[in-house]
Formats: structure tokens, C-alpha cells, sequence
């Protein structure tokens, strides 16, 4: 049986770095550095979700607009359409959206909150986990 996000989130916390649209991407930069993180969620009013700014949004921008950029607010940068998951969501389907979407982020949103993030490595180091307890089982088993 896969892992729910509510599972992942227990285990490794609910802290998700956030920051305001009006962030400068200069700003942003320096978080995603200092924290050793891929992705900020971008939220408004309420907590609410209104984009994800990646490390891949750093490179793009400076790649578009050079150096400018870095004054620009992350709100003109940042993916606005984010694909959000919920708690109830599994590590299959995780890997599933993760990948057919190429993306390394997932925040999970309960009742229209920020409620935790998701990322590739909480993926894989579950699924790890998963095929290991499987091959323990099989290996029990049979040595029966």
C-alpha cells in the first residue's frame, strides 16, 4: 500500500519557506540559497497558495532578461497554475503528477491552505522505504 502525503508530512514536518508575490527575484535567490531548498511557495491573503518560485524560475528569469531581473517581484516570474495535492494523495500519485508534469515541488493544500510541501527526494526516500519493507516481507516469507 503507498505512503499518503499526510504520512510524509508526519514524518518530516509541515514547515513550508513562503514568501509574498512582491519579493524581489534577488531576494528569492538568497532564500533558496541560505535554506539549501529547490522552491518557495509564493502565498497571499490567507495563507493561500498563488504560486511556486523554483530554482529553474532563477535561471530562466536571468536567462530571458539578465541581470535585471534580480528587481523584478517574483509574482511576474513565478508558475501562477500550481499543481497542488492533498493530504489523502499517495507517493504513486505523486510520482505520477511529478513526473508526466516534470516538476520537483508539490504543495499540499487542506481547505484551501498551505498546508506542507512535497518534494521529489520526500518522494523517493518513501517509496525506498516501501520497496525495502516489501522485500523484508518476501524475504520472511519465504524463509517462512
Amino acid at each position: 500500500m503507498s505512503n499518503s502525503v499526510k504520512a510524509i508530512l508526519d514524518a518530516k514536518g509541515r514547515d513550508v519557506v513562503t514568501a509574498g508575490p512582491n519579493t524581489t527575484v534577488s531576494e528569492a535567490a538568497v532564500i533558496l540559497s541560505k535554506k539549501k531548498i529547490g522552491a518557495i511557495v509564493i502565498v497571499g491573503m490567507e495563507n493561500k497558495i498563488s504560486g511556486i518560485f523554483t530554482e529553474r524560475d532563477v535561471v530562466h528569469a536571468i536567462a530571458k532578461a539578465g541581470a535585471a531581473c534580480l528587481d523584478q517581484p517574483v509574482a511576474s516570474l513565478m508558475t501562477a497554475k500550481v499543481y497542488r495535492c492533498h493530504e489523502d494523495s499517495t507517493v504513486n500519485d505523486l510520482m505520477g503528477l511529478m513526473t508526466s508534469r516534470r516538476f520537483r515541488h508539490v504543495p499540499v493544500e487542506t481547505n484551501g491552505k498551505l498546508a506542507g510541501i512535497i518534494s521529489i527526494g520526500d518522494v523517493v526516500k518513501t517509496r525506498i522505504a516501501e520497496v525495502e519493507r516489501e522485500a523484508e516481507q518476501i524475504k520472511a516469507y519465504i524463509a517462512g
